[in-house]
C-alpha cells in the first residue's frame, strides 16, 4: 500500500501544482489579457493579432513620441467600450501621418480667419 500512496501523493502535488501555475496566468488578473480576450470573444487567430498590433503600436509610440493629443485622438477612435481598446484600430491610427487632430484643424481655421481679416473679406 505504501507505493499506492506515494503515487496518489505526487499525482495530487503535480495535479495542484499546474492548477496554480494556471490560476497565475488566468486573465482575470492581467488587464491586457483580459481587454484583449473580450474585444475578441477568446478566439485565438484574434488575439494574436491583438497582441501583435499592441506591441507594434507601444514600440512606435515609445520611438517616435507622437503628441498627445494624437494619442488622445487615436484612443477615441479604437475605444471599444469604456475601458476596452482596438489595437489594431489603434496602431493604424498612430501611424496615420494623413489624419489631422483637433488642434491642427483649430490652428488651421484661425489661420484662414486672420488671412481673410487681412484681405479685408468678412463671412457672410
Amino acid at each position: 500500500m505504501r507505493p499506492v500512496k506515494g503515487v496518489l501523493a505526487a499525482l495530487l502535488f503535480a495535479a495542484a501544482s499546474h492548477a496554480m501555475a494556471a490560476q497565475s496566468r488566468a486573465p482575470i488578473y492581467d488587464s491586457m489579457r483580459l481587454n484583449i480576450g473580450m474585444n475578441c470573444r477568446w478566439e485565438a487567430k484574434c488575439i494574436s493579432v491583438q497582441r501583435k498590433a499592441m506591441n507594434a503600436a507601444l514600440s512606435y509610440v515609445k520611438s517616435a513620441r507622437p503628441a498627445a493629443d494624437r494619442i488622445h485622438m487615436c484612443n477615441r477612435n479604437a475605444s471599444r467600450g469604456r475601458n476596452r481598446v482596438d489595437w489594431v484600430g489603434f496602431n493604424n491610427c498612430i501611424r496615420n501621418a494623413n489624419l489631422r487632430t483637433r488642434r491642427d484643424a483649430n490652428l488651421r481655421t484661425h489661420r484662414v480667419g486672420q488671412l481673410r481679416a487681412a484681405k479685408g473679406m468678412t463671412r457672410a
